[in-house]
Parts: structure tokens; sequence; C-alpha cells
């Protein structure tokens, strides 16, 4: 089996703490313990709290020494450089000198954290730090607690540790991606705009490179034997085992032979290993003498077009892009990894930024259709109840629809997409139990294949997130808070008969905003969506996506995360008070992508 330590083989950014003190003799005697004890403390707080994508706790690098001016601040400039620091708090107990203290690398995200006291004032300092940000056009994050505290107290405050995880998810998602790759199998599918790569977005925005591949390089793989024989053996008696493949939805005449069957799961196995392969390579190639073959894209994402190409003469993708979107497969509970059904790559780097926000796995949907309490009535004869009374929105696709999406997996009881780490072996056989391999219908994928077809279970937290390119302003992100809900079978039968019967569903329903124009109902959700996909991740993470996109220099155009909620970099408040949306956007557009 493939070891998957290679997926980042960079390694993963830490975090660096910058303790900060006044230079003054007798201050800086005074301060220096209580305010290396607060770095610690930070550093603590973060490694206990935050995993990367492996596992493994995140790594905390506080600066050797106090830092009191510009020889310092230079010495752990050059720490955190050969440390691989990816993003810096700064803490400060009392006064600071702000211009000799500072950081000035504006690709790395800033924070401080100034500690409300009045003895020593550190919110004074971190008041003038800020100020000295703002003037030299570097954003950072302002971290003042609500309360003030006792010197000797070195806690922190439950306020304070909110804002600095925050902060540092957000930021770690920011240096994951940088000087990664997103690889582009294939071309645009079927004309959807999300399928075309923009290198500059990934260049300016993400920092990552693009990376292309022909599908007839799948092809070769395929018909050559590039992959692990063995594994290869492992991965299909693994599918045979635990794939329950469904009932065919085909009428008999159109049907597939069943050694054809048998020879497109074959395929569709085959494909996955290729994929993976591409993505971040697989050192048992070279063993057999596909050097070049071994070393992979460095890909943190990729996107397969499929279709029409390759689906109406070749299996379709489906099995490989809900296989390896899952937290599991043939080599046991791992990482998801993120690839895009039709190469939409818009789609999978939302993907890419909810799974990195919360090591789960995502589901690609389509936005397929809003099914208002009338139209529901018409057709089943019953009422939609509960919170989806006012209607839902059918989320459906062939494609990369983890099979953590089903639900089976549980946090306090209730359904959850939760890390590879935290799942039993008892939630996956769940997982794959409740899901049925359908053959495809031919009419669509001339060349067969397996989708997944399965209902996500209700009460599930969850967030929708899109982000679309917008010529004159660029990326924008949207997304919206809600919850799955699940219908009486014979309901949801009617409605799901209604389209690809042989795909996954999730019925979503979001939270209302009654003095919010966009979701002062469930229609105006999917009426202002601007694509035909989402990304659906587990839990109510739209305030993190909106600390992440402030990072990314990304406007919001719609979002339901209560305005309190929010955290930006203070000099957002410098572009307007009273009207947060507006003023993020004129803020991304004055101070432009992050990697200019």
């Amino acid at each position: 089996m493939i070891s998957l330590q290679n997926r980042y083989s960079g390694g993963f950014p830490a975090i660096g703490i910058r303790p900060i003190i006044d230079r003054r003799k007798l201050v800086k005697a005074a301060l220096k313990d209580m305010t290396m004890e607060l770095a610690h403390n930070v550093a603590q707080l973060l490694t206990e709290t935050l995993r990367y994508p492996d596992g493994s706790p995140v790594r905390c690098v506080i600066s050797d020494t106090l830092i009191s001016g510009v020889s310092e601040a230079s010495r752990c400039s050059a720490q955190f450089a050969r440390e691989g620091v990816g993003l810096m708090i700064s803490v400060a107990s009392g006064w600071c000198y702000p211009l000799e203290t500072m950081e000035l690398d504006p690709q790395i995200p800033h924070a401080i954290w100034g500690f409300n006291g009045t003895e020593r004032p550190g919110a004074v300092y971190l008041a003038a730090l800020h100020a000295a940000h703002n003037q030299k056009g570097i954003p950072a994050f302002k971290i003042y607690g609500r309360d003030v505290k006792d010197l000797d107290d070195t806690s922190i405050p439950a306020d304070v540790s909110d804002m600095l995880l925050r902060f540092s998810r957000a930021g770690l998602v920011v240096a994951m991606l940088k000087g990664k790759s997103y690889l582009s199998i294939g071309s645009v599918s079927m004309g959807i705009a999300g399928c075309i790569v923009d290198d500059s977005f990934y260049q300016h925005y993400l920092g990552m490179r693009n990376a292309y591949v022909d599908m007839t390089e799948v092809t070769r793989r395929i018909e050559r034997g590039i992959f692990d024989p063995e594994e290869y053996v492992a991965a299909l008696d693994w599918v045979k085992a635990n794939c329950i493949e469904g009932d065919d939805p085909n009428p008999e005449e159109m049907r597939l032979e069943r050694s054809v069957k048998d020879r497109n799961w074959e395929t569709v196995v085959k494909m996955a290993l290729i994929t993976r392969d591409l993505m971040i390579g697989n050192p048992s190639l070279a063993e057999l003498g596909w050097e070049e073959e071994a070393y992979g894209y460095n890909a943190i994402a990729a996107g397969f077009q499929g279709q029409r190409e390759w689906t109406d003469h070749y299996p379709s993708a489906d099995f490989l892009e809900a296989i390896l979107t899952s937290s599991f497969d043939w080599s046991g509970k791992r990482e998801p990894f993120i690839v895009a059904t039709e190469n939409d790559n818009l789609n999978a780097i939302t993907m890419l930024m909810g799974h990195l926000l919360t090591n789960a796995a995502q589901v690609f949907a389509d936005v397929r259709t809003y099914w208002s309490p009338e139209a529901v009535k018409r057709v089943t004869g019953q009422q939609l109840t509960g919170i989806a009374a006012d209607g839902i929105i059918h989320l459906i696709n062939s494609g990369p629809a983890a099979l953590d999406g089903t639900g089976e997996q549980k946090i306090d009881g209730n359904p959850a997409m939760k890390p590879f780490w935290d799942i039993t072996d008892d939630e996956v056989t769940d997982c794959l139990q409740a899901v049925s391999w359908r053959p495809t219908y031919m009419d669509q994928f001339a060349g067969g294949g397996y989708s997944t077809d399965y209902t996500t279970k209700g009460g599930m937290a969850a967030t929708m997130v899109r982000i679309n390119l917008i010529e004159g302003i660029g990326p924008v992100l949207q997304l919206a808070e809600g919850y799955t809900v699940e219908l009486p079978s014979d309901m949801h039968d009617r409605l799901d008969q209604r389209t690809t019967p042989t795909w996954p569903t999730t019925w979503f329903v979001p939270d209302r905003i009654k003095d919010d124009p966009v979701f002062d109902d469930v229609y105006s959700v999917m009426e202002n969506w601007g694509s035909n996909h989402c990304a659906v991740s587990y839990g109510h993470i739209g305030a993190d996506l909106i600390t992440l996109a402030s990072m990314l220099r990304i406007p919001v155009n719609m979002h339901n995360v209560p305005v309190k909620q929010l955290f930006r970099p203070s000099s957002w408040s410098a572009f307007g008070t009273k009207d947060p949306e507006g003023v993020d956007y004129r803020a991304c557009t004055a101070y432009g992508p992050l990697y200019k």
C-alpha cells in the first residue's frame, strides 16, 4: 500500500508566537516572565485544540527571545523562516514600541493579542501596533478581551480563546494552500464555466500553481498497467466485499452484460488508484520501472472532466471521485482527497477550504431544485413540516459526494462528518451499508460505471459554500448555514424519482434571517446562488470561512452568520462600520489579492 505521508511533501506550516516586551530595563525585567508565560499558554491552547489533516497536533514555534526591538524582531523572522512558520500571533502584556517590534511580511497572516490589563496596558500597544499595520498596508487581526484582567492572571479568557482559534484555523489554511497544486485532469465539461482553470486566481489569491493532464494519460496508465498491481488486487477485493451494487435503472435492452459490469468495476478501481497517484505520486511505481510517473503533481486538489469525452466511451468517474473524497477505503481510515467532478475547480477549492478548516470529508452537489411547500403538496399530497415547512433545497450530483455524507457518523448522537481519526470502525461499516452503487443511466453515461445512491440523514448541521469568479471583481465567496432534513420515505421517493434516482440526495434547509432579503426564505437562497454547484461541509463553519476569505482578500456576497461573529482584520473598520458586506468589498478591492 502507498504511504500517504508524501501528501504534504513540504511538511505542515507552524504557528509562530511572538512575545513582545518593552525594551526599558526595569519594565522588561518586571514583565518578561509573564509575557513568555502568555506566549506558552497560547501555544498550549493551539497545540491541544487544533490538528493537521493527518491528525497530528498543530506545531507552534515560540520566538527564542523576547522581542523588544528591531534586532530581536529580525532574529525572530529568521527563526520562523527556518522552522516553516506560516502565520504569526504576537503577544504583549504591556506597552512596547510598535514600529520596532512588528513583523513586516505582508503575505503571512498576522494577529496580535494585547493583554487587557491597566497596570501595564497591553491594549495600548495593541491599538498602536494595529495602527502601524494599517498605515503600512499589512492587515492584522486584533485580539482584545472584553474584560480587564489582573496582571498576574495569565489564563486565556474564553473570548480571546475563540479569536485565537478562529484566526489560527483560517491562517493554517492559507499557509497549507501556498505552494501546492491544483491538478486538472481533462478540460471543460459540458460548457460549465467553473471548469475553466484561471491561473491568475490560483497564483494571486491562493499562492498555488496549476498542473494539467489530459484524460488520455489515465487511459495510458490503465492499458499499460501503470499502478501498483498488489494494491489493485487488494482494492478490488475490498470493493467486492464492501461496495453494494444496487439495482440497474436502465431498461432491459440497455443493460450491460454482467461480464461488462464486472470489467467496469475493475476499470473504476484502476481509475481511483491512478488519479490518486497523479495527485501525490507513488514510490512503488518507480520500483516497477515507472520513475517519472512516481513523482505526482503535489496536488492538494484535483478535478476530473469526465463528461462527455470520457463518459461516452469509458466508465464514469463517479466511483473514483466518491471513494477518494471519503475518509476511508481499502487502506483503512485516512484523510479524504479533494477531487471535483466535471473538473469544476472552483468547487474543488471550496471543498478544499472546508476540508482544511474541519479536517472532515466534503460533499460536492448540484444545487438542483428548490421545492416550495405548495409544489411538494401538489406532487406528493403531503405537507412539509418542522424546519422544512417553508421549503427545501435538493442537493444532488453523481460525482464526489463522500460516503461520509450519509450522516452515519455521529457526534453527541447526531449525524456528522468527522475527521478520520475520530471515525469508528462501526461507523465506516454503517456508511458503506448505507450506500448503493447503482449502474449509471446509459443515456447519461454511455460508457457505464457506478454512482453512489444514498440519502443524507436529517438533523445534521451543515454549511453550503461556493466560490465564484466575477468579471470586474474576481473571486467571491457565498455560503448558507443550515441543516439537513429527512423526509417521510414516500415523500422522498416521489420527489427524488423526478430526477436521477441513482445519485445521492441531501435535503437542505438554510437558517433564516427575517431582516435579510437573501435569507428571508429558502427560495431566496436558491435564487441568489451563483452557480449550479456547491460544496457541503459538516457544522456551521461560516464564521471561519469569512475569516479565511478576508485573509485571501476574497469578499463574501451572501451569508447568514450573525454580525457579532464576524472576525476580519481590524483595518476593515476603516472602510466603514455600518455596512459589513460593502466594507468587505471595499477592503478586498483596496488591498488586492494576497500574492500580488
